[in-house]
This record gives C-alpha cells, structure tokens and sequence, in this order.
C-alpha cells in the first residue's frame, strides 16, 4: 500500500476517488482487460479519504435514519443488453437482489455503501492475478508531468509522488468555498451573533447550533432539506406512528421551508412499469443531436435543445397515455403521433392537436405548469398556505403511486432518454439539471407523508414560492417571505441553506481541481470541467483532449442523469465508464509496444 513507482515495465493507473463512479469505471476496466491488454502487468492506485465502494457519500459512518432516494430494484452497479457498449456485459444483482431486499422498499445509505463495496471487491477480483491494486487513503493535491509522458500525481501527506501512465478523475460532488452572497450572510450571522449553514452535505453538517423550539429559515426544498428533517426530527428523538401522526420530542427547531417553486420535488413512483414502453428517442436522439452539432452556432440549451426535449416527453406522454388509457382519448393513436411529428415543438398546432385529442386538460402536459405549479397563486394568510400546501402534496402523493396516472412514468422515461442524449452537447446548464431534479428524482413517498405529519405538528411550516431572504441590521435577525403570502415575513435567528454546493472549478475546495484549471483544463461557465463526450478526456482551453487525463462524474460536462443507473434504461453512466475504460487500456497497450520516455 505505501509503495510510490511501479517496477519500470509495469504500467500504472492512478484513479482519483473510490466512490461509486470510480468503482463502476474500475468494473469496466476488469471487463475489458482481457480483450484490450491481455495479461501484461498493471498496477492501479485508488486514491480517496473514504473507503472504496462507497466512498464519502455511501459510507458506514453516518446516520442509519438516512435512505437512499432510489427503490431497492431501481439500483444496479451492472450493465445489461440495453446498454450501448463497446466492452462486454457483465451482468450483475441489483441493490435488491444482492441484499435480499423488498424490491420496493428504499435502502438505507449504509446498505448501499455494503452493496458498493461488494461491487468493487468483485471488480478487483476481476482484474486478475496480473493487476495490483493499491489503495491511498488521502487525497489528490495535483496532477503534473508532460502531455505525451508519464503523469506525476502529489498527495497529501506524502513527499514523493506516484508515478502513472495515465490518470481518472472519478471525484464525485464535491464542497466548494462560499460564492459573494454566503460570503455576506455568514459575516452578517458573525455580526449579530446568529447561525448560518452555507450549502454543503447535510449528513456531514453540524446541526447542533440550531436549538430545540427555535424558528430556522431553511431555503431549499429538495433532497437536502428531505435529509435535514429527518435529522432535526427523529433524529433528535421525535417518532413516527403507524397512523401517520409525529411526536415530538421537544428538541426540535421549527423549520420554515421555502424556495423558488415553493413545493417539494415531486415523490418517487410507487408502482411498476406494466405494459408497451414508448420508443425512445424519438424527437431527441443521435440523428437530433448531430444536428445540432453541425448547425453553424453552438446550440444554446433553452432555444435549441428544450424544444426537442419538450417534444420527447410529450410524445412519450401521450404514447403512454394513448396505448394504456384510451379511454381517456378522443383519437386513434396512429392519426395523433403522425400529426404530433409534423407539428412544430411547442407550437401552437401541437397545442390544439393536444387539445382535440386528449378532452381532460388534466390529462394533458403542460411542463410549464410543472416547473412553476405556485404561480398566480396567492393565500390570504401563513395559515391558508400550510393547508395548501398539505393539499398540494397529499394530491402528488395520491397521483405518484397511482398506475391510472401511469403517463408520469413514461415522461420520467423520457427524462432518462434526454439525459442521455446530452454529454455530447455540452453543459445545459443548471436549470435542466433543478428541473430534471424536481420531476425525476425526488424523495420516497414515505419521508412527504412525514413532511405532510410534521406540518400537521407545527415542527415544518410552509413559506412558499419565490422564497426572498434578507438580513435585518437593525433588528439583528434574519427574515424571509415569498409570493405565495405578500407582505407576510418570517423571522429568526438562524438559515440554513438545503442544497448542495453548486459546482465550480474556480471555488471547489478540490486542490486538485484548482490546479487543473490554472494549468489550462477548461470549464464551463457554469463552472464544470470539460471533458471529450467520447470518452472522459478532459479538455483544455483551446478545445484539445489531454492524453493521459481522463475525468468522470458530476464535475464533468459528461455528468450523468443520478448516482445509479435504473436496470434495463440504458445506462449512459455505464457507456461513459466503458468508453473511458476503453481508451485508457488501449493507450496502456499502444504504450507498451512503442514506449514514451517520462
């Protein structure tokens, strides 16, 4: 484990992060080996804090009151025959089938950190008697040595550095320094004496300055704030009952929750596919995205690619919709999907062909509508908006696990086809990933029937959309109100700030990542690192792909749709992994025969 250079005719891997995408680019590495490298000798270090498998996110160490957001059958570390791939299957159980689960329950975060480490035992096994691997519990500090020569990779706490042919970055999320307005929040909690949470993981947070019946302003209202209830409410000893109703313990604060959309991200479907899937893609696939790639500007996002995207999901609405519930339609399925194809995305004619076939505008997508349900709507009082609300999420709650409203699962079908389509195109920018987000990936209906107890016990209270947050000089005190009750202010002593960091090489606390960017690799204006969509090479300012440096995961402009790949959708995450796997051992071969000095 300590050892710093490989034996001189060896080759030599450095992987950056051990979590999931580093154990998944790792599996690939093992199925491809025989086909691309053969038998020769390869050393391979894995350098991460945490251990590998499950990395920081996954790992043993934090509260067993935290869940995955994913059902037990809907997670899988293994590709199938759906995946597009030029390396060889290797099929593999889901979280469910390995850990003898209920495939519908939602596992605990510590079950997924056993099941990930199980995946990267066996992908270490896999390489075979002729790779040694290495682990390095430290981080990363920097990445040097020439374009076509061996790499030289700094760690923490160690003088000398390793030295590899090659280098993955497989980092995950990660923390970022605070931006201007979290800057001024914290020196104004400084000031007067107050708390300020700025965005980070909640699980490694410590919550224990907000303080028991105290009121705390929490702007965010997806999956970090989902995590922060459960802390702040069993998690200081309050208790579910089996009829719905919470029971305080008495050392909870009051959370005031708000944001843009004022609502939380919509519930996980209960139920399983039954029936024809739609056929996806079909307005946004490869022949789309090509297009797009030789139009003579670069595409931007909401102009160019929305639209095929909106046009994808409403063909795979009505697809469902048409094919599953044809009572609720007034047209034969072939006459509406001829003439949905020759409107234009988004266009009036799409809009009354719509509207002639589908009677029930409640049958109808309307996406704009989704991303904004809080619009126009206005309550005389923070009373009138806690039961609105509580309505408001009953409804989804009722709808998500309701197969006669089976549409939604196609269109979250239609979501994961999109989102695969995308790295060749760059980074769409926050927006899609807030809205993919909010529709595709929310919480387990479970933990809204608890927000939906909460709210009934006073411990949650609802602040609505448009969520504005000020600080009050004179009074000493933060406050914060929204559109949803004009006029209406809520005040305390402490914000907490429910989401993650947003990404951003210039801010992230990586070393790793700054001096990679001050070297010449490029980023996006929204702050990822650019990568080669081919194949994982990061990219530097004049658009050239590095060698020898490869980069996965969220970080990246190739990020993919969520943590874990849905059996049997595809899985681009897996495409990705290959593809990188591919090139990397393909240069280890080529440099073998026609070795490069250092």
């Amino acid at each position: 484990m300590n050892a710093t250079h490989p034996a001189p005719d060896t080759a030599s891997v450095v992987i950056v992060g051990a979590g999931p995408r580093g154990t998944g680019f790792l599996e690939r590495l093992a199925a491809n080996l025989p086909e691309l490298y053969g038998d020769r000798p390869l050393e391979v270090h894995l350098v991460d804090p945490y251990p590998p498998g499950g990395g920081r996110i996954w790992r043993a160490g934090q509260s067993p009151l935290l869940w995955m957001n994913s059902m037990a059958e809907d997670v899988t570390m293994f590709t199938d025959e759906t995946v597009e791939l030029a390396g060889p299957v290797r099929p593999g159980p889901t979280l469910a089938e390995w850990a003898g689960l209920d495939g519908q329950t939602f596992p605990g975060r510590r079950t997924q950190g056993a099941y990930l480490r199980w995946v990267y035992e066996r992908a270490v096994r896999a390489l075979g008697p002729a790779v040694t691997v290495r682990e390095h519990r430290t981080r990363v500090l920097r990445v040097g040595g020439p374009r076509e020569g061996r790499q030289r990779v700094w760690l923490e706490g160690r003088a000398e550095p390793l030295t590899a042919d090659l280098v993955v970055l497989a980092l995950g999320h990660l923390d970022a320094e605070p931006d201007d307005e979290q800057r001024e929040l914290t020196a104004f909690a400084a000031r007067h004496g107050l708390v300020h949470l700025p965005p980070a993981f909640t699980a490694d947070c410590d919550l224990s300055a907000l303080a028991p019946g105290e009121p705390v302003i929490v702007r965010g209202f997806g999956l970090a704030f989902i995590d922060l209830m459960v802390l702040l409410t069993e998690g200081r000893g309050g208790r579910h009952d089996d009829s719905g109703t919470y029971h305080p313990s008495g050392r909870e604060p009051v959370l005031y929750v708000g944001s843009r959309r004022g609502v939380p991200y919509h519930s996980k479907i209960g139920y399983g596919w039954q029936g024809e899937r739609p056929p996806l893609p079909r307005f946004f696939g490869p022949a789309a995205v090509g297009k797009l790639l030789g139009s003579a500007a670069p595409p931007d996002f909401r102009r160019d690619v929305w639209p095929l995207i909106a046009k994808e999901l409403g063909f795979a609405h009505y697809h469902r919709l048409f094919t599953a519930h044809p009572g609720r339609t007034a047209m034969a399925w072939s006459d509406f999907e001829e003439k949905y194809a020759a409107a234009g995305p988004g266009g009036p004619e799409s809009a009354a062909l719509v509207a002639a076939a589908v009677p029930d505008p409640a049958d109808r997508l309307d996406l704009e509508a989704l991303d904004h349900p809080l619009d126009g709507v206005r309550y005389p009082s923070g009373d009138a908006l806690q039961e609105g609300l509580r309505a408001y999420i009953g409804q989804d709650l009722a709808r998500r696990h309701d197969p006669e409203h089976s549409a939604d699962l196609a269109v979250f079908l239609g979501l994961l086809s999109a989102y695969g389509q995308l790295p060749g195109l760059g980074d769409p920018g926050p927006w899609w990933h807030g809205f993919f987000s909010y529709l595709a990936s929310g919480p387990p209906g479970p933990r809204l029937r608890q927000l939906l107890a909460l709210s009934e016990a006073g411990v949650v209270r609802f602040l609505g959309a448009d969520l504005v947050v000020e600080c009050d000089e004179d009074a000493g005190e933060f406050r914060a109100g929204g559109a949803s009750v004009p006029g209406e202010w809520t005040r305390a002593r402490a914000l907490v700030e429910a989401r993650l960091p947003e990404p951003s090489l210039e801010r992230t606390r990586s070393p790793l990542l700054r001096a990679l960017h001050r070297d010449g690799a490029a980023a996006t204006g929204t702050g990822l690192l650019r990568v080669d969509p081919g194949d994982g090479r990061v990219l530097d300012r004049a658009g050239r792909p590095h060698p020898r440096r490869f980069a996965l995961g969220p970080h990246t402009t190739a990020r993919a749709a969520g943590a874990f790949t849905r059996p049997r959708t595809g899985g681009p995450a897996f495409r990705q992994n290959d593809a990188s796997a591919r090139a990397a051992l393909t240069l280890l071969r080529d440099l073998a025969r026609h070795p490069v000095g250092a």
